[in-house]
């Protein structure tokens, strides 16, 4: 009895799959927040279907958007200032929910990878 419901509980988990409504994220403008040097920093971008502009600190910065399916898509800036900001960005929205998406990000070709939490505010 014991093992039935240990498969029954795996059954359960197993199946779960987060709600993944992408296709609504893929315009509009957004807010994303982190930490940066121990300060609480906020960007927002506005994206069209194929390009994002960002803006931090009063500074704008755009890249162009290639989606590769409605969930992925990779970055590229347009204007790169040095090495590092030529690379391309390859973007993942790992599951949504109402105004928000939860996000994994890595540079193109490197395997380490950080998640972030963007909100949808237009």
């Amino acid at each position: 009895m014991r093992y039935l419901l240990i498969l029954l509980c795996l059954a359960f988990v197993s199946c779960y799959n987060p709600e993944r409504n992408c296709k609504k994220f893929k315009t509009g403008r957004f807010e994303f927040e982190t930490y940066l040097d121990g300060d609480l920093v906020k960007t927002i971008f506005i994206r069209n279907d194929s390009v994002e502009v960002e803006i931090y600190n009063n500074k704008k910065d755009s890249a162009s958007i290639r989606w590769i399916n409605d969930c992925e898509y990779v970055l590229k800036s347009l204007n790169p200032k040095n090495r590092a900001e030529r690379q391309p960005i390859h973007m993942k929205i790992l599951s949504t929910s109402g105004n928000s998406y939860t996000f994994e990000y890595n540079i193109v070709g490197k395997t380490e990878k950080q998640k972030g939490r963007v909100v949808k505010i237009d």
